[in-house]
């Protein structure tokens, strides 16, 4: 039989196990919203139980909190954040309230630890998760603050991703700098490049998307502490108001700081959908690379097969031999991830009212999936996927040798239509444009080695070193 204890809250009563550092309010959440089988993140999680040592230590500092049960909040929150506890945050991610019910688990897991490091027990509250633990907030600036701290946390590993893409992406560059291919525009021939050039070309794609992502995160640094309710800063002492953001940035090691608007910084999230949009658009754009890198490496036989990817596994359960371009593929499906989140997050920052969005939590939740998926799809791809690739670079100039494509070269000479013509025949008698070309008449020898001389053709080259 497992021992319980009674506790109450405004609704009335409920057996606790008791055992439990939860309360009432939590474990009433717990069986409210069964919703994705989830828990919360604990990088938030971590962020959260900040607050709540920044807050104590800010509330000490007045004197409003005694230094007792300062010293036991604090020392409960270094818990937390350590990793102790837990089992003890059973509230779903999704939840109605506008974030009330993780707030409250957040309160009464540091309240009835603190109490036992007092010499209480878990059947009492010596520290109360309202009147101590809370003191001076409100669900409405620490949940959105922790959520704000949560995407800064959160982006730092992926941002590095960003960078390790783009640096592998010029390794590649530089590595393919010589290996002439032919062009493609709306997948037909165009004219002559090289794949180092293509391999720049998303690089520089990497770079702009990294900073797109850092510019949206500078809003997250500015956080609504110390507006409680809905940016009045009611039952907040002044001083308190006006010191507990620079002593969470301190708690925290973040860059934080107040916001100008408190009204605005409680009840508008167009900052996350900022975060989220230019992360999407940054994986749109990664995708359309994996795109690419599927067609370049396809046959072995019958495709492109201007690159080979690493073999990662079997790729099918019938055909003896098969490899799929699996690692491109996952990269694609977490950018269809993303997409999906971003219209969640769209939805949710438009279906706020008056002074508070109750739709924060979705938000979170969704936002710190894409980031934490994102950042697993660049490192698989980086290390399962670019480090390793290679070029078939005999093929790659044969491809753009046999092409029609490099009749453009000769158009300054002749033409667009003779060019054209060149090609067209070229192409319905199965022979080269440099054979057509010579039965013109129109060129000579010399002229045709300069003008389908393929090295000079690719246009500029560097040493397409950069770094980020």
């Amino acid at each position: 039989m497992v021992n319980t204890r009674l506790e109450a809250d405004s609704i009335g009563s409920m057996m606790i196990p008791a055992d439990a550092y939860y309360g009432v309010q939590s474990l009433r959440a717990n069986r409210n919203f069964r919703i994705t089988g989830q828990h919360m993140s604990d990088e938030f999680l971590r962020n959260l139980a900040m607050i709540k040592k920044a807050a104590a230590i800010t509330n000490s500092h007045t004197g409003d909190l005694s230094s007792e049960k300062a010293t036991a909040i604090e020392r409960t929150c270094d818990e937390i954040i350590a990793g102790y506890m837990k089992d003890a945050f059973i509230v779903d991610p999704i939840q109605g309230g506008a974030g009330t019910s993780a707030n409250m688990n957040m309160n009464e897991v540091i309240a009835h630890r603190a109490s036992e490091i007092l010499g209480g027990s878990k059947s009492e509250y010596t520290v109360h998760p309202n009147d101590d633990v809370n003191m001076g907030q409100s669900t409405n600036d620490t949940i959105p603050t922790a959520g704000r701290m949560t995407v800064l946390t959160l982006s730092k590993p992926m941002l590095s991703e960003f960078g390790r893409l783009y640096r592998a992406l010029e390794e590649k560059a530089y590595e393919f700098r010589d290996v002439i291919k032919m062009g493609r525009t709306q997948l037909q021939d165009a004219v002559p490049m090289t794949l180092g050039h293509t391999f720049h070309a998303y690089a520089t794609m990497v770079k702009r998307s990294a900073k797109r992502i850092e510019k949206s995160l500078d809003e997250m640094k500015s956080v609504n502490m110390g507006g409680t309710a809905i940016g009045s800063c009611i039952n907040a002492s002044p001083y308190y108001v006006e010191n507990i953001v620079p002593v969470l940035s301190e708690v925290s090691g973040l860059p934080l700081v107040q916001a100008d608007d408190l009204f605005d910084a409680t009840e508008d999230l167009d900052g996350f959908v900022a975060v989220s949009g230019a992360i999407k658009a940054g994986m749109m754009s990664i995708s359309k690379m994996c795109n690419d890198l599927r067609l370049l490496s396809s046959g072995p036989r019958c495709g492109f097969h201007e690159i080979n990817l690493p073999a990662k596994q079997n790729g099918s359960s019938i055909m003896p031999g098969k490899v799929n371009p699996v690692i491109p593929e996952v990269v694609t499906q977490v950018t269809f991830l993303v997409a999906g989140h971003d219209t969640t997050i769209m939805m949710a920052a438009e279906s706020g009212q008056m002074e508070l969005n109750a739709f924060e939590p979705v938000t979170f939740h969704q936002l710190f999936e894409s980031i934490t998926s994102v950042t697993g799809a660049i490192k698989t791809l980086v290390n399962n996927c670019i480090l390793d690739l290679t070029a078939n670079e005999d093929h790659c100039l044969e491809l753009a040798e046999g092409s029609t494509g490099i009749a453009t070269a000769l158009s300054p000479k002749v033409g667009y239509q003779e060019a054209a013509t060149i090609a067209k025949t070229a192409l319905h008698e199965g022979t080269s444009v440099r054979e057509e070309a010579g039965k013109t008449g129109l060129f000579t020898e010399k002229e045709l080695d300069t003008l389908l001389d393929l090295s000079k053709a690719v246009g500029k080259s560097s040493e397409l070193r950069e770094a980020l």
